[in-house]
């Protein structure tokens, strides 16, 4: 229900909040075929305040999202909370300083997290699990419900302007989900935050891009640090002779892989 992405939803037949987040749903249910039994999906997501209609209200898509992604399939987890003060600290919206139609300032997002079915079981002493380590000090930090240390930042590709996506965020998702050696998937992949962030922490990862302008931006980030590029023909032909494809999605989009 932001206006900066109606174009990218029409072009998928979304108009609408419902039909918007049916598109979404498609994501969560590939999501929940690839990820490893016991893996974890983490979606960043904001609520929305917008006018439809002649009417000002909250579009509440942390609530929509969490109710979507398990009707795919994941179990919800305790999520996270993460302050983004990108707004003037004099913002406000409404009537100002008389009561009573004035509103609260959206400056938090949240960091929904999932689950695919049960626990993840590895063995004992696991050297992956050893060398994925984090620190006393982090541990404590990053599971915190509330991340008021991290700040948003704005960001561009083709020419537009995409999501204020830190890459603190990835950052610590990736380790504190996933091991060493594993792999990311990351089904928006937007200017490839978060596979450079994966790459660095020693995780291989896999981004699919929809947007061709934003995918075009990606794509010559990816090249210039060694990345694959994988354009829909590309999938195809790995299709026909029976190799390794990136995680289908429900549109002729293409992929960027490191590692």
């Amino acid at each position: 229900m932001i206006p900066q992405w109606d174009g990218l939803f029409a072009r998928q037949g979304a108009h609408d909040h419902a039909t918007m987040l049916a598109t979404l749903g498609a994501a969560w249910k590939a999501c929940h075929r690839v990820l490893v039994p016991g893996g974890i999906l983490a979606i960043n997501v904001g609520d929305a305040l917008r006018t439809v209609d002649g009417e000002f209200r909250l579009w509440s898509n942390h609530a929509a999202t969490m109710l979507s992604a398990e009707g795919a399939g994941f179990r919800s987890l305790p999520y996270i909370l993460w302050k983004k003060p990108t707004n003037r600290p004099n913002a406000f919206l409404g009537s100002g300083f008389e009561p009573p139609n004035a509103y609260v300032t959206l400056d938090c997002e949240f960091v929904l997290l999932f689950r695919k079915g049960r626990l993840r079981h590895l063995p004992p002493h696991d050297p992956a699990r050893r060398a994925s380590r984090y620190s006393r000090a982090e541990r404590d930090r990053w599971f915190s419900q509330l991340w008021t240390d991290i700040r948003g930042v704005r960001q561009d590709a083709g020419g537009r302007r995409t999501a204020a996506f830190p890459p603190e965020i990835p950052s610590r998702l990736v380790r504190m989900f996933s091991l060493v050696g594993e792999t990311v998937l990351d089904p928006f992949a937007g200017t490839g935050t978060t596979l450079e962030v994966a790459a660095g922490c020693g995780r291989n990862a896999i981004g699919v891009e929809w947007d061709p302008d934003v995918f075009a931006a990606l794509a010559a980030r990816g090249r210039r640090r060694g990345w694959e590029v994988i354009t829909p023909r590309r999938v195809a032909a790995r299709a026909e002779r029976g190799g390794p494809t990136p995680p289908r999605r429900r549109s002729s989009g293409s992929a960027a892989r490191t590692g």
